[in-house]
């Protein structure tokens, strides 16, 4: 993938930047990646009906995004992960409810109330000039003036647009993650660039 992502950021095989305006609205934070070679892409909120069905909070924007990657992990809340098959992912009003082979009953779904779901970073298949939220983790973002802003310290899906939270000693800002906004992303320099854009910074200010 090319170290310039400059119009497209994805999570976990996700669409591109939405273009909309609102960006506090539905927050979902994902506050960090684990390491290694499994990605976090969405929690299991409760069991769905008596055949083993979850619903489950997804940090993606498309059911498309389990079942390209055909395998899913969760991740109970005692820690234990184990890899199910996906067999199928349906919206299902502001969640989704997925399928996966081996689970077949409400008490065997119960186990993993609270779960968190990850794949694997092998299942990934960027396209052109795109780039995945895991790799924006710990960039450093400086406006289109030279002035350097923090790193981003973790990203909010809200909806209509992405979020990036920038932080720089106790300070936070949230950048909109729009074509207007972000001019620049260079993975190979660790560097994003932003424009100086008339009450961006503003609106950050307590």
């Amino acid at each position: 993938m090319d170290s310039h992502c400059v119009h497209q950021a994805r999570m976990a095989g996700v669409q591109g930047w939405p273009r909309g305006a609102s960006f506090f609205k539905r927050l979902s934070i994902l506050n960090q990646v684990p390491s290694g070679s499994l990605l976090l892409v969405g929690k299991v909120l409760r069991p769905h009906g008596k055949e083993g069905l979850l619903r489950i909070r997804s940090y993606a924007r498309s059911e498309a995004s389990f079942l390209d990657a055909g395998t899913v992990f969760l991740r109970s809340v005692s820690g234990k992960i184990r890899e199910f098959r996906v067999t199928a992912v349906n919206a299902h009003k502001n969640t989704f409810l997925m399928r996966l082979k081996g689970l077949a009953s409400r008490s065997e779904a119960e186990g993993y109330k609270g779960a968190e779901i990850l794949i694997s970073k092998e299942t990934l298949v960027s396209e052109e000039d795109e780039c995945f939220w895991y790799e924006l983790l710990g960039i450093k973002v400086y406006l289109d003036t030279g002035d350097y802003l923090g790193s981003v310290s973790h990203i909010i899906s809200a909806g209509s647009n992405d979020i990036y939270v920038v932080r720089e000693g106790d300070k936070e800002i949230f950048i909109p993650a729009t074509h207007e906004v972000v001019k620049e992303i260079d993975l190979g320099n660790e560097k994003m660039i932003i424009s100086a854009m008339e009450g961006l910074l503003d609106l950050n200010e307590v």
